[in-house]
């Protein structure tokens, strides 16, 4: 309980729902004798959110408020006039916040201070915020190597520790308006909270990380961090997996996996018109299909192609997708079914518990070919081949296409070629992927001669 003449922080959570390495939390505390610990749910954002994320986001405050010995505000309402009832009603010395970089992020707290209420800003979700890598002649970069470079030499901070104190006010009656939403039916999604991200954080390195180099890309086995969910809620930030990777290859790979998140905010934050639109603007006006019935097939993982139809299966069970999957099912949407990147990233959008909108927006025109990459647009993945390569023994599709779980390892990734094939009721191809690719490439060709 706090007296009259108390200084009262509050601390606005909203992307980094834990209390290890949070600069704008150990702020407040230093800075005031109490602090309320305020989550404002965003209606706005509700509605682009699908199931299986506002699931985690509800589990994520659940294990927040835990930490915070059940003392965790959430209010309802316009974030405004939620700050402003809170500051009338106490002696508040100030709003303390992680700033954001993605442009709806921005433009709510722009609002909040024309508003009159000022925010102090301590710290990000990124180890590097975003504008501050810049080329010697202070301009952004706009591809990724010499990025990475920059952003190592920059270098971040170390984590510190949680405070060890925290006093923070009672919610009242009307602040603890906890989310109920539930998992959708059938679905899987990852344990959330701060304890959940290091503990998975400590599995991964005794694990997985010492040959990530090598395993990260292998759809079949756990090699990845899986660590994307607990990062983009903020349940554990980038400087406490930086802090414990060391030189060895297999750590370098992984540093550079945080960089390329770090690098799509950078971009979104330079450009921001590229969430929706294209960072190559000749794209624009390339011929694409409308996304109808194959479009449809493809959302349900019913193309006829064993390792695209796994992954989009995957997405809709556990709300997330393996990083290569990911790149083999975005490049069979524009390249094979000639359907623009914007419907796929929409789609990731209303499923990814993950989801990350530099990062969404970036890797989805990274495949598409309109994005950062040098030599964009003729990469065209091979459904076949990358099944093959990196599931070579079919686990990842057995998994979630139990219509082929029949066939031999060397069947199962052209089930088309065999007798067998189709008994258990797997579906016929939608398209011939070596036509698509011809097609594709043929598209490009005529915006190459229309500028």
């Amino acid at each position: 309980m706090a007296s009259a003449s108390d200084r009262v922080a509050i601390v606005w959570f909203r992307r980094d729902l834990r209390l290890s390495d949070h600069p704008a939390l150990s702020d407040a505390i230093a800075n005031s004798d109490a602090i309320i610990p305020l989550f404002i749910l965003d209606e706005k954002l509700i509605k682009h959110a699908g199931t299986k994320r506002l699931a985690y986001m509800a589990n994520s405050l659940r294990a927040l408020d835990q930490s915070l010995n059940n003392k965790l505000h959430i209010r309802v309402g316009d974030q405004v006039a939620v700050l402003k009832d809170l500051i009338a009603k106490h002696n508040v010395s100030g709003v303390y916040i992680s700033e954001e970089f993605e442009p709806y992020g921005v433009a709510r707290d722009a609002r909040v201070e024309a508003a009159g209420i000022p925010l102090i800003k301590v710290g990000s979700p990124y180890a590097v915020a975003p504008g501050r890598v810049r080329k010697p002649d202070g301009t952004n970069y706009r591809v990724y190597t010499p990025f990475y470079k920059g952003w190592v030499v920059h270098g971040w901070r170390k984590p510190i520790a949680a405070p060890k104190v925290i006093n923070a006010l009672e919610p009242a009656s009307d602040a603890r308006n906890f989310p109920t939403w539930d998992s959708p039916e059938g679905s899987e999604i990852f344990e959330a909270g701060e304890a959940a991200a290091h503990k998975r954080w400590s599995e991964f390195k005794k694990g997985a990380l010492d040959s990530y180099d090598e395993a990260r890309n292998m759809a079949g086995i756990d090699g990845t961090s899986k660590l994307s969910a607990h990062l983009k809620w903020g349940e554990i930030h980038p400087r406490t997996l930086l802090a414990e990777l060391g030189a060895s290859k297999a750590h370098e790979v992984y540093r550079k996996e945080i960089a390329w998140r770090e690098f799509y905010a950078d971009v979104l934050h330079h450009y921001p018109h590229t969430e929706h639109e294209y960072y190559s603007p000749q794209f624009a006006n390339m011929r694409y299909d409308e996304p109808g019935a194959k479009f449809k097939l493809w959302c349900e993982g019913k193309t006829g192609y064993p390792f695209v139809d796994a992954a989009m299966r995957q997405i809709v069970k556990e709300g997330w997708m393996h990083n290569r999957t990911r790149m083999v099912v975005a490049s069979f949407l524009v390249k094979d079914l000639h359907i623009e990147w914007q419907h796929g990233a929409n789609f990731f959008m209303e499923h990814l518990v993950d989801f990350d909108v530099a990062s969404n927006s970036h890797g989805w025109q990274w495949t598409a070919g309109c994005g950062t990459d040098a030599s964009p647009y003729y990469r065209v993945f091979n459904p076949i081949e990358q099944g093959k390569k990196f599931d070579p023994e079919g686990t990842y599709i057995r998994k979630y296409v139990p219509e082929l779980r029949h066939l031999d390892n060397d069947q199962i990734h052209e089930p088309w070629l065999y007798l067998d094939g189709f008994s258990q009721g797997y579906v016929e191809r939608i398209v011939d992927h070596a036509q698509e690719r011809i097609e594709s490439l043929a598209r490009l060709e005529e915006i190459k001669q229309g500028n």
